[in-house]
């Protein structure tokens, strides 16, 4: 369930079509400092970045970091990315017209930071074209993966 700051914020947003930098530093600090992240949040938040035509480069780095933050860290199991989360996060990513550039960044850096990552985010990832960047990490997170076992 969405949080009624969040919901104002995603309307104004939405009306003007477009984040500034403004709208960053409230989202960070008023709306989303005190609350814990869910999966609902993270789907707002990517949703905004592929419906809100002008969105500054702090919005996409910041929707990178807490995406990454929450799927890798904060969500459980943590430092894994198990089928559950990669059957979330997939959809999520790929809506509509296919995965924004940031959502691209998200899935590469959630592949690099994650200590074992699905098959399902993996192949998703490299089907999107991110590339020699993925490849290394997950052959690292394989790697991990192996010796874990």
């Amino acid at each position: 369930m969405m949080d009624h700051e969040l919901r104002e914020f995603v309307d104004r947003v939405m009306d003007r079509r477009a984040i500034d930098d403004e709208d960053v530093k409230m989202l960070q600090r008023n709306i989303l400092n005190d609350i814990v992240m869910t999966r609902d949040i993270i789907d707002v938040l990517v949703a905004l970045d592929r419906a809100v035509p002008q969105s500054c480069k702090a919005y996409a780095d910041y929707l990178v970091a807490v995406a990454v933050d929450f799927a890798v860290w904060e969500n459980r199991p943590t430092g894994v990315i198990d089928r559950d989360k990669a059957h979330w996060l997939v959809p999520t990513l790929s809506a509509g017209e296919g995965p924004t550039t940031v959502a691209q960044r998200i899935a590469s850096e959630i592949v690099r930071e994650a200590e074992h990552c699905d098959e399902t985010l993996l192949a998703f990832a490299f089907a999107k074209g991110a590339g020699k960047e993925i490849a290394k990490a997950a052959a690292g997170s394989t790697s991990r993966a192996l010796l874990a076992n």
